[in-house]
């Protein structure tokens, strides 16, 4: 995961820790720390050993125009440019359509802007936003419900 905060009351701490309970192998990437939740840290991740294949970005979009061109050269076949709302939010999360290009030129799977809560099961208020999302047309590809079982 890049972008995770140092503040432990960050939403990024708190998906971190959820995605950890869940059984996945999280890797925390942030250039300001060497050490985030127990774990280490890695500055970039082109640095993380053994190397990853996906990366779940909770940047700014300036940080994940960034940081996309070290997922290539890392070999990262997955990117998810979190945003929470779905894409029609305000918020644009870590979505840059630059990196979304670029990603897709790259060959590099991309998901542009879901909340991975959403398809957590058992994730209460988060999985209602989904089911509401169902019932007015708008609730993303099924796939991607795949992809975040397999990232």
């Amino acid at each position: 995961m890049v972008g995770v905060s140092r503040d432990p009351n960050d939403f990024s701490v708190k998906l971190f820790t959820e995605l950890c309970g869940r059984g996945y192998d999280m890797v925390p990437v942030n250039p300001r720390a060497q050490q985030l939740l127990g774990r280490r840290c890695f500055a970039r991740v082109e640095e993380i050993e053994p190397p990853v294949s996906a990366v779940l970005l909770m940047t700014t979009p300036d940080v994940t125009d960034a940081v996309i061109g070290d997922c290539a050269d890392a070999g990262v076949g997955y990117v998810w440019m979190y945003r929470a709302g779905g894409p029609h939010s305000a918020n644009q999360g870590a979505v840059s359509p630059n990196a979304i290009d670029f990603c897709r030129a790259a060959g590099i799977e991309v998901v542009p802007g879901e909340c991975p809560y959403m398809f957590l099961p058992g994730a209460g208020i988060h999985r209602l936003h989904g089911l509401i999302r169902q019932i007015v047309g708008t609730y993303p590809r099924r796939e991607l419900e795949q992809e975040l079982r397999v990232a």
